[in-house]
């Protein structure tokens, strides 16, 4: 056998230069949607990543609340508002980020922090939580930490939108937006057969490796650092701006709609209790149903992408919440077994009822997130729509406390079913409530450019075109 010559060598050496060349030309093209394939960027799309795959302790969490903690249905649903705290006061750490740097640096250090805040209490759900209030205090460490994280991916992708020009702002979201999704998806059923097959405390220990490697990639974020050791005025006058924006009747009025548009009762957690004690659904099978309601979520969001958006905000949300509320109703013929009466086995009824309620959901959420980012005037558009996000997600927070107090008031326990037929019932009503205050929302669309009335005293704010993020109004759904 001959050894290589150098030419040969060199040219092996130049083929495999023009494959590796080849490969990343693909990614950035057609995965990456034109976007250069960097270090930065991939590290950014892995913390998103691991907000998605964090799904894995979903099922888990809510298992281990039932049967170890032995929590009621009021108390698992006053439990999931209270993990919802974080994610009303997101401005705060975008301020703590922005004027408060550690060791000269306003990013890396915050997503290392919370990426060992997020180990640190998994860690704990894995071996030392065994009662109510320390998987209290884990849950909303687990959430905080996932909140944070957020915040600075998120403030970095506006960063660099603004580097690169305003049309990458949108590609850069709808990236992060699906590295989150692929991560939920890859864990929405595999979360199901896992705790059919291991126990909950290996589960959460799998997912206390996750938050680690948002550690690891926060090294490759580019970062210089600041020169001074706080930059307490940008957030004064963030604080400023922020105060000048909310006090305009065109933002606060449909803020104010949002917020009790998302405050009605829920009756999730009761209706988890009844799916597992009463129609004795396993993990594998819930498994499958997030893994149908994940795919249910995406067509939620194509079919108003494509079909909706050109729709007023009023008639979408008006017609939305209708919608929803008669599709709710038919949770009632699984609570009362009349699905049975019609030869519709309990699984099958679920998982098909979980798909129309899902993508009708998702379809009156999208109006959300499209409201909130047009709102946003020029100059404090990051900081606004994180606070408007906070405000919905307060509004979920209250939904689920809310939700807590009727389910305990209605007498339905882990045993006893006999009234969720009357939770169920109430909860679609309520979300009828807000529908005579829909003159509250602007009569632009998602895709109508219009102008807005403002004060003598602060500047003008023009509705624009959107770029469209995902926050976690449903990404607390990842946590519990």
């Amino acid at each position: 056998m001959t050894a290589s010559s150098p030419s040969e060598q060199s040219d092996k050496q130049q083929a495999k230069q023009r494959k590796a060349q080849r490969i990343k030309g693909f990614i950035e093209k057609r995965i990456l949607m034109g976007q250069p394939l960097t270090l930065e960027l991939s590290a950014i799309l892995v913390v998103y990543f691991v907000q998605g795959i964090l799904g894995l302790a979903r099922l888990a969490v809510s298992f281990f609340l039932k049967d170890d903690i032995a929590l009621s249905p009021a108390e698992v649903s006053a439990l999931m508002g209270i993990a919802a705290l974080p994610w009303t006061i997101k401005p705060v750490f975008g301020f703590l980020s922005d004027g408060l740097p550690i060791f000269r640096y306003r990013r890396r250090p915050y997503l290392i922090l919370s990426g060992i805040l997020g180990a640190i209490a998994w860690l704990a759900m894995a071996t030392i939580v065994n009662t109510a209030l320390s998987a209290t205090i884990a849950i909303l460490l687990t959430s905080l930490s996932v909140a944070i994280s957020d915040v600075i991916v998120d403030s970095l992708v506006v960063e660099r939108a603004r580097e690169e020009g305003q049309g990458s702002a949108g590609t850069l979201q709808s990236l992060a937006w699906g590295a989150s999704a692929v991560g939920g998806l890859i864990t929405a059923y595999l979360g199901g057969l896992l705790l059919e097959r291991t126990s909950t405390q290996v589960i959460f220990g799998i997912t206390a490796t996750f938050p680690l490697i948002v550690c690891g990639v926060a090294w490759l974020i580019a970062e210089d650092p600041v020169t001074e050791k706080s930059n307490l005025k940008v957030v004064v006058d963030q604080v400023k701006l922020l105060k000048s924006a909310v006090s305009q009747k065109v933002i606060w009025m449909p803020a104010l709609f949002l917020f009790l548009w998302q405050a009605t009762p829920t009756a999730d957690s009761a209706f988890f209790f009844f799916s597992t004690n009463e129609l004795g659904f396993a993990p594998e099978f819930l498994g499958r149903v997030r893994l149908v309601t994940s795919l249910a979520s995406l067509m939620g969001i194509w079919i108003f992408q494509r079909f909706l958006k050109e729709i007023s905000f009023r008639k979408i949300f008006g017609w939305a919440t209708v919608t929803s509320a008669l599709l709710g109703m038919t949770t009632l013929l699984l609570v009362t077994h009349a699905n049975r009466s019609l030869g519709i086995d309990d699984q099958w009824f679920s998982l098909g009822d979980s798909l129309v309620l899902t993508v009708a959901g998702q379809i009156a959420f999208m109006p959300v997130l499209v409201l909130s980012a047009r709102l946003c005037p020029p100059g404090v558009e990051a900081t606004l729509f994180a606070l408007l996000m906070s405000v919905v997600n307060l509004s979920g927070l209250l939904s689920h406390e809310l939700g807590a107090l009727l389910t305990h008031q209605l007498g339905v326990t882990e045993t006893d079913f006999t009234n969720l037929w009357l939770l169920v019932l109430v909860t679609n009503l309520t979300t009828l409530l807000p529908l005579p205050l829909l003159g509250m929302l602007p009569a632009a669309s998602a895709v109508q450019p219009g102008d807005t009335e403002a004060t003598d005293t602060v500047p003008k704010v023009v509705l624009s075109v959107p770029e469209v993020t995902d926050d976690a109004a449903v990404r607390v759904d990842v946590t519990l």
